[in-house]
């Protein structure tokens, strides 16, 4: 698998609508950061079929709420759907800076498809890898590698969002099976997926301790599917309820121990913030990308827009922020991957990279003016899809939290 996402070239693609001619001059900063070659290798792998398959439709699925199917299955051939995922399993076999390069070219391509990737590996694979039985790995991981399959992560409820552990969804033990009972909301790819990595409250009494882990296929009998949420942005992915009525599912379908479920949950979201701060980039440089190519082509008092200082200010700051970001971003994946602490970096490149996407798809509009506000432009579009990424996968102020708490408990310490 990870041969075939290194090796197989997409071909760059003439004339895709709004792709900026010059936006190959954009990366400049970005490709001068020594990356080892395999990592350069997949970056190119990723923009060409960004390039290719995604950005030309990418407006399109956005207008009619469509899942990618045909561009999600190649992705899963391409081995983008299970990153790091060992080769044994059907994944890729990469690392997590391999996995935040690749977020972020996919989602220049299209926002949308970037958090179809993202669940996928960060959210469903990611807690099964860390916490799975052997037979777990086998049959909940390896038939979600090729694009055949999705899966999706149930935690938020309709009455509690960013306090995971105020499950109301509750798992009672019934003989050889458990039986769960609530509502799980705004869960990305629930119309598409094939199981479902869900917390529920064992105990309510013991409230984060009380809390299990657990693997469900779908459809089953007592999972019902909620109507498909109607979104500001990223709207070729669906987003909808799960409802759990006396639906029942095999002991052995428990993930890890009784009780762990908020450890999974929150190391689970611990890695899931990567990947977001990547989509956030990807968001941040399209918005930045067709900017400056307008910015290049427009012509005011008999001038492009980019020899006005005022122009050249906001464009300073958009890729200031970008890069600052990006950094930051990489640096957490590369922790991850050197087996060393990550959570408040993790939280730091999601804030800052969610915070940038905003303010640069903003000013983006800004220098469009007019051209901004229209569906004829992509820069709406990045303006939309972006604001997301400061809401799920723990808002900005969840991030702030994290990094205030990790920063004073060094102090105390």
């Amino acid at each position: 698998m990870a041969a075939a996402l290194l090796t197989r070239g997409c071909g760059p693609v003439r004339g895709a609508a709004f792709w900026p001619r010059g936006w190959q001059r954009l990366h400049t900063i970005y490709q001068s950061v020594d990356l080892p070659e395999t990592h350069q290798m997949l970056r190119q792998t990723c923009r060409d079929f960004a390039e290719k398959e995604l950005m030309p439709i990418a407006g399109q699925v956005d207008k009619e709420h469509r899942f990618p199917a045909a561009q999600v299955k190649k992705m899963g051939e391409l081995g983008l759907l299970a990153m790091d995922v060992p080769e044994e399993l059907g994944g890729a076999g990469l690392d997590y800076l391999a996995y935040t390069i690749a977020m972020e070219e996919i989602s220049r391509g299209c926002a949308s498809t970037g958090v179809i990737m993202s669940v996928n590996n960060s959210l469903y694979l990611g807690p099964i890898l860390k916490f799975g039985s052997r037979e777990q790995k086998r049959q909940w991981i390896t038939p979600f590698t090729s694009g055949d399959k999705l899966g999706c992560f149930a935690l938020s409820e309709p009455g509690n969002g960013s306090d995971a552990g105020a499950a109301s969804t509750t798992a009672r033990a019934e003989g050889d099976s458990w039986v769960l009972n609530g509502t799980k909301a705004w869960i990305t790819n629930s119309w598409e997926a094939s199981a479902a990595v869900v917390f529920a409250s064992l105990d309510r009494s013991l409230q984060n301790k009380g809390i299990g882990a657990f693997l469900v296929p779908v459809p089953t009998l007592g999972l019902t599917l909620g109507k498909k949420e109607d979104k500001l942005g990223i709207r070729a992915s669906s987003t909808a309820n799960l409802i759990f009525e006396d639906c029942r599912i095999p002991r052995e379908n428990l993930l890890g121990e009784p009780g762990m479920g908020f450890k999974i949950a929150m190391q689970t979201l611990d890695m899931g913030r990567i990947g977001i701060a990547a989509q956030a980039l990807g968001i941040a440089q399209a918005a930045l990308d067709c900017a400056v190519n307008y910015a290049e082509n427009r012509r005011a008092f008999g001038e492009p827009l980019t020899k006005l200082q005022a122009i050249q200010f906001k464009l300073a700051d958009m890729a200031l922020a970008l890069e600052s970001a990006r950094l930051l971003t990489w640096r957490a994946a590369m922790l991850k991957d050197n087996r060393k602490p990550y959570i408040k970096e993790a939280a730091m490149a999601k804030l800052a990279a969610s915070e940038a996407a905003t303010a640069i798809t903003h000013q983006a509009m800004q220098i469009l003016g007019g051209m901004g506000y229209v569906t004829e432009m992509p820069a709406e579009r990045h303006y939309r899809d972006a604001r997301i990424t400061e809401i799920y996968e723990g808002t900005s102020e969840i991030q702030r939290l994290v990094i205030a708490g990790h920063l004073l408990k060094s102090y105390r310490s």
